[in-house]
């Protein structure tokens, strides 16, 4: 029994790695996105002080929510106040929810597509900076965050878990 742990450790890493399999984000998935006003250390650094703030605050407000629907009506009811928030660190900023535009990106050898998506989208001055972006339902948001150790095949077996939750 102990030597079938380690072998089936190594049966599923194995097929993960050879079976690359993209993770799909849910068509229904609602993303959160932050375009800074630009690539100044400073513009950077505001950035992600209010994505923190703000996610912070949609975590806080969207733990219960059980599908994108009620994750929907959450984000909507509480819109003044996310704006509330952005503005206590800049009032030069645009909040736009509902579709929004996203560019392709790489992450964890996932490629994601770029289109519009249901999402919440916070703009900075001109927006011509380097954005952060991260999906807050299913709640993905909470992978970016921390420093992982582990490899691509694990974080997409995690993502999937995470995504099988509430898609199930």
């Amino acid at each position: 029994m102990k030597k079938i742990i380690p072998i089936l450790f190594i049966f599923f890493l194995i097929y993960g790695y050879v079976n690359k399999e993209e993770i799909l984000i849910p068509s229904d998935a609602i993303r959160f996105r932050i375009i800074a006003n630009s690539n100044d250390l400073q513009d950077q650094e505001l950035k992600m002080k209010i994505k923190d703030a703000v996610e912070e605050e949609l975590n806080r407000l969207m733990m219960n929510a059980k599908n994108s629907q009620e994750a929907k009506e959450i984000i909507t009811e509480n819109l003044t106040n996310i704006e509330k928030i952005v503005n206590e660190y800049t009032p030069n900023s645009k909040i736009s929810f509902g579709l929004n535009y996203f560019p392709e990106k790489v992450y964890h050898g996932v490629t994601y597509e770029s289109g519009e998506y249901e999402s919440l989208v916070i703009t900075l001055g001109t927006g011509t900076g380097n954005n952060w972006w991260c999906v807050m339902f299913p709640p993905l948001c909470l992978l970016e965050g921390k420093e992982t150790e582990t490899d691509d095949v694990e974080y997409k077996f995690y993502v999937q878990e995470i995504i099988d939750q509430f898609y199930s």
